[in-house]
């Protein structure tokens, strides 16, 4: 029986390309959204479908972030922005 592969080699460059594209898959089913109308019964299904879809979509975003490792100097003291 197959299994997963637990191992990835994926470079910088595609991990930015895969949030670019959930960010863009984002913005798509955003769109959606406000395309239906809450009031049309015909639509409500569809509007649960692409409420679930968002939230996946924003939860891998999220997963992705907090394994980043951000650089914060060892040897000095720390001052963002």
């Amino acid at each position: 029986m197959p299994r997963y592969n637990r191992s990835f080699d994926l470079s910088i460059n595609d991990i930015d390309m895969i949030e670019e594209a959930l960010r863009a898959r984002g913005r798509e089913l955003s769109g959606m959204r406000l395309a239906l109308s809450e009031e049309n019964p015909a639509h409500l299904e569809s509007i649960r479908v692409i409420e679930q879809d968002q939230r996946a979509n924003e939860e891998l975003l999220g997963r992705l972030h907090d394994q980043k490792i951000f650089y914060r100097p060892k040897t000095a003291v720390y001052v963002s922005g």
